[in-house]
């Protein structure tokens, strides 16, 4: 990769399109960093956030901005798993099923509050997100690329919810929260809304076959030896923490080192730094921890366990060879 070709178009893009849909969330470019990261690598993206934060409207302006087909699936405890993948309908005239595809074949695809869903359904999603194909009627069918699951849950209400298991919360590649917007940023947002949706002005600045290119692209950026035994160390001091009961998998360990490839890239760097694994350790793997039970009575959270870890976790430098 030289530094003045592909990297400089890569960092091009993530700031065109950073740029674009930053016009529908005001106030928000550290989520949407966050957002461009997950897509550079395939990741998958859970936001765990109160009603009305802009969630819906960050997957559309993404979708827009990348000229890729969006959808949104609500998800309620009667959806069926052919809701999702699609299904097979007999065509008399032809006298042959015939399969029509559900909301999954898309590029970008909002799962609305996904825990109020039956784990039936839930595992037909998850197939999804994992193998980037469905299979229906015993007949496996490959999504269309790039493909990227967006699902919201409110961390609120509990009430007739099917909470995630681990395993399917270990398939996101992060959980971030956009959260209410500061005062300044709110003000903007009502003088903005009160003529047509800025999301209804939005045009397209990239498109999926450039996102798809920038994607190999990340896979060539270096990662040191020292950084790549500093993510190894972060994720075993979580799984030998007196406070968890399950610390970081080593999925979440692929995750923090591949999201940090894309970070690095996105600033125009042909390497990762410390730097980077610290600003992506919370949201790659706290949703991947396990709060003992008196952890969680003292108001413990896994964001601040972690923080203690990245104070206590030292970078070793590899030795130079002799």
């Amino acid at each position: 990769m030289t530094p003045g070709g592909g990297l400089d178009s890569l960092r091009r893009f993530c700031e065109r399109l950073a740029g674009n849909v930053e016009q529908v969330l005001i106030g928000k470019r550290d989520v949407i960093d966050l957002v461009i990261v997950a897509l550079l690598v395939e990741g998958h993206i859970l936001f765990e956030d109160v009603p009305g934060t802009g969630k819906t409207m960050l997957a559309r302006a993404f979708a827009t901005s990348l000229g890729g087909d969006f959808k949104r699936i609500q998800f309620t405890p009667d959806l069926l798993p052919n809701d999702v993948t699609g299904v097979s309908v007999y065509n008399q005239k032809t006298q042959e099923f015939e399969f029509r595809p559900g909301p999954a074949f898309t590029n970008v695809l909002l799962a609305d509050e996904v825990n109020r869903a039956t784990p039936r359904t839930q595992s037909a999603l998850l197939e999804s997100m994992a193998e980037r194909q469905v299979t229906v009627d015993g007949e496996t069918r490959v999504l269309p690329r790039p493909f990227v699951v967006m699902a919201t849950q409110n961390p609120i209400e509990y009430e007739g919810t099917f909470p995630l298991p681990e395993a399917q919360l270990d398939r996101f590649l992060m959980r971030l929260q956009l959260g209410y917007a500061a005062l300044d940023d709110e003000r903007r947002i009502l003088d903005t809304l009160r003529g047509e949706h800025p999301i209804d002005q939005l045009r397209q600045v990239a498109d999926p076959q450039e996102l798809l290119i920038h994607q190999h692209r990340v896979w060539a950026i270096h990662v040191e030896a020292s950084v790549r035994d500093y993510i190894l160390a972060i994720a075993r001091a979580t799984r030998e923490h007196p406070e968890l009961t399950l610390g970081a998998s080593t999925r979440g360990a692929l995750a923090l080192y591949k999201a940090a490839q894309a970070l690095a890239a996105m600033q125009g760097r042909e390497y990762v730094l410390p730097d980077d694994v610290k600003r992506l350790a919370a949201p790659t793997l706290g949703h991947r921890l396990i709060l003992r039970p008196e952890s969680t009575l003292r108001g413990r959270t896994p964001e601040a366990i972690l923080a203690g870890v990245l104070e206590t976790t030292g970078l070793a430098l590899t030795p130079a060879p002799a």
